[in-house]
């Protein structure tokens, strides 16, 4: 059987197929795949060379563009980008009873695999125009818990809503009392941090996600990335069922089915050389929206800090009710009746009942973005009607 390596689409062919195809009729979504309209190419060269597994040239190449769109040394595709986190929560070295520390204002996955693994989460606030960790915070948490003899494993900070976290600043107060940084940068493909690096640079480990709602999509899939080639090493293996390199099925210990299949690896690879265009293309929807609604009072948006580039995957309106004239939840519902999806942010981790016993330093912020951020519909196909209809639904809910 003869294999063909599957090369990334060249950026010469990609002025036929950006802009990104309108979408303008029936129910709009919330951030729905774009396709670049090379993925049957490159889909058919994979399916043509017999490999469908995790293994194989697909994969490998993936990780090699992966790699180079991140500035990474090296990365390692998985299943899902919760399976990322999971495999950094292990190399890392988490074990039951560990203290694993999270923002509050996240997704379940962010802390779920540690959980899962027997840790035991304590949630930070958030700081700051992007509602990302607050880095002041966690450094009096450092420092409380050093004298208490109970530093945490490892902090988790999240990029959130694809605006990087101040990393830079994150790192700095865990590396005074050695504690390892693994970034959730789930949904941040793209963005830039305060150094100008991608998201997750700087972190011992960071995660990505290729859902089917993100910037870059494989339908399924993320990706565990770094700078030290022993901890991804290890990672890799625990990915392929932690089987040692014998001629027989040997195993010191157990791993995990995480590697990312051929099929999928091959979307991504026709996904990856439009990655700017479709930063460029979110964060035209974002000022579109500023533009549009940003006169009204009591409304106003998760702002980009003066540092950093945030790849706007979504948008995030905060509505004041006693000015705007109707709360986030109002607006929702009139969004649904004209068929326009949208979604409240993140109900900080600290409220939900799976946690209810947990410690949570703050989380005033947290909720505050939970009562009042509305999730707008941002997909990179959006076409100006699409936004016309979300807009026109949101300035007719404002006080009159």
């Amino acid at each position: 059987m003869s294999v063909h390596i599957v090369e990334p689409p060249q950026p010469s062919r990609l002025g036929a197929v950006l802009p990104f195809p309108a979408r303008t009729v029936g129910r709009l979504h919330l951030s729905p795949p774009a396709l670049s309209g090379l993925e049957l190419d490159s889909l058919r060269a994979t399916l043509e060379s017999g490999w469908l597994a995790p293994a194989g040239p697909a994969p490998a190449a993936f990780e090699e563009a992966l790699a180079e769109a991140t500035g990474f040394p090296a990365a390692l595709a998985t299943a899902s980008g919760t399976a990322a986190l999971h495999l950094g929560y292990r190399v890392l070295g988490v074990e039951p009873g560990d203290e694993v520390w999270v923002p509050s204002a996240t997704f379940v996955a962010t802390v779920a695999p540690a959980v899962q693994m027997g840790a035991v989460p304590r949630f930070l606030d958030a700081n700051g125009p992007g509602f990302t960790l607050d880095p002041g915070l966690l450094a009096e948490e450092l420092a409380r818990a050093a004298r208490r003899g109970r530093l945490p494993r490892v902090v988790v900070p999240v990029d959130l809503y694809g605006q990087c976290c101040d990393l830079d600043a994150i790192v700095a107060a865990c590396d005074r009392w050695g504690v390892p940084v693994l970034c959730d940068s789930a949904a941040a493909m793209g963005a830039l941090g305060r150094s100008g690096q991608h998201a997750g640079r700087g972190a011992r480990l960071a995660a990505f996600s290729f859902n089917g709602n993100k910037i870059v999509t494989t339908g399924g899939g993320g990706a565990l990335a770094g700078d030290d080639p022993a901890l991804l090493a290890r990672a890799r293996a625990l990915a392929g069922q932690a089987r040692e390199p014998a001629a027989h099925y040997q195993h010191e210990t157990t791993g995990y089915a995480y590697g990312l299949s051929s099929v999928l690896a091959a979307v991504g690879l026709a996904q990856l050389p439009t990655l700017a265009a479709r930063v460029a293309r979110r964060r035209e929807i974002h000022a579109a929206y500023v533009a549009a609604l940003g006169d009204l009072p009591g409304l106003s948006f998760i702002a980009e800090p003066g540092w950093g580039r945030a790849n706007r995957w979504l948008t995030v309106a905060l509505f004041e009710p006693a000015v705007f004239g109707a709360d986030r939840e109002a607006v929702r519902r009139a969004l649904e009746a004209a068929e326009v999806e949208s979604r409240p942010a993140w109900k900080p981790l600290h409220l939900q009942p799976a946690f209810r016993d947990a410690p949570c330093a703050g989380g005033e912020a947290a909720a505050r973005l939970f009562e009042q951020g509305l999730c707008l519909p941002s997909g990179s196909g959006m076409s100006a009607a699409d936004q016309a209809r979300v807009i026109d639904v949101v300035r007719g809910c404002a006080r009159r």
